[in-house]
């Protein structure tokens, strides 16, 4: 009884899976390393029907169509984007060129998924805003994928409930030459905090070395202090969260471990800690299961990519409001990013 009754959950969730189809056509702009490493294997295994990858190599797009059978290579952007059976266009190439592109693929009406960052200033995200409504693409949404983690998700359940005091926020890296550390690194931490506390305005600012910062930013319910730096390692990269709130003390590790320890009680003011002796509690809220190498366990799943890219297909496809990095709902972050710019 008990085999059949495992044996029927099984199936269920098989089929379960093999219905979850989708019926349109799509195209992907870009071949880079975190293509392939963080955003191919989602779209292969949720079956995203992908008709074009483009690039701008003509001997990358011969190796391609050996590597990605029943895909088309293509060099021509214009192929795409006069192609009535594409609805939606991923794209991950340089950052420098993604307002261009995105402001294209806007233009043709087609669904956009963009990766960060999707502009280099407020100026262009309030144009490809603009450019959204005007054209009347039904689907544009930015590669932001620390608000699709499942810590990050359970975090903001929890903290909508509580009496919010302040937060720690660490992101630690190795040097940065190759680009835009506000742009292309910092503009995740920056979002995290926009999306998790609202508003941010800056309060003080300092500048410690090349491409590292002290910051303390007051929201409508809660300031918290940062520290973005690419002077550390990449070996040993670090980005944590603490978030003190009146009942106890959130801890967000890597987006891999999210803890919640309560806070002691108190009497007349006293803790209660200080007069007998207590055991302090650890509450694991997520942990990201090493020991099985199934779907929720990987990290592709925990970082949020897995999830963002389903939304934005879900979207395309069914029309469901799942969408959690409009374009709309980035301004907070592209105006604190512009507010250090200037500073």
């Amino acid at each position: 009884m008990i085999q059949a009754l495992i044996n029927r959950y099984k199936r269920m969730r098989t089929e379960r899976f093999l219905c979850q189809t989708y019926q349109y056509q799509y195209a992907f702009i870009g071949m880079g390393q975190h293509s392939l490493t963080n955003l191919y294997p989602v779209l292969h295994y949720l079956g995203v029907p992908l008709k074009y990858i483009c690039v701008t190599s003509e001997r990358k797009a011969r190796l391609i169509e050996q590597k990605f059978p029943g895909v088309k290579s293509t060099t021509s952007f214009d192929e795409i984007l006069n192609d009535e059976t594409i609805k939606g266009v991923f794209v991950s190439a340089s950052p420098s060129s993604h307002f261009s592109i995105a402001s294209q693929v806007l233009r043709s009406s087609k669904s956009l998924f963009i990766e960060k960052p999707p502009c280099q200033s407020l100026e262009e995200l309030d144009q490809l805003i603009d450019l959204q409504r005007l054209y009347g693409s039904h689907v544009a949404i930015v590669g932001l994928q620390k608000r699709y983690a499942p810590a990050v998700q359970l975090l903001k359940k929890r903290l909508n409930k509580e009496r919010l005091i302040n937060y720690d926020l660490h992101y630690l890296a190795g040097s940065y030459p190759e680009g835009d550390a506000l742009f292309d690194l910092y503009i995740h931490p920056l979002d995290l905090v926009c999306y998790l506390f609202g508003k941010p305005e800056v309060t003080a600012f300092q500048q410690i070395a090349k491409d590292s910062y002290l910051l303390m930013l007051q929201h409508p319910h809660i300031v918290g202090t940062l520290e973005l730096s690419t002077a550390y390692t990449w070996t040993d990269a670090e980005e944590s969260l603490k978030v003190c709130t009146h009942s106890g003390i959130y801890n967000l590790l890597q987006m891999e471990k999210l803890t919640f320890s309560p806070k002691s009680s108190s009497l007349l003011g006293i803790p209660i800690e200080k007069i007998k002796s207590h055991h302090k509690t650890v509450e694991y809220l997520y942990t990201r299961n090493n020991f099985a190498p199934i779907l929720t366990n990987n990290q592709v799943y925990s970082q949020g990519y897995f999830n963002e890219i389903s939304a934005f297909v879900d979207s395309v496809e069914y029309r469901v409001d799942n969408v959690l990095t409009s374009l709309q709902s980035i301004r907070d972050t592209y105006q604190l990013i512009s507010t250090l710019k200037n500073r």
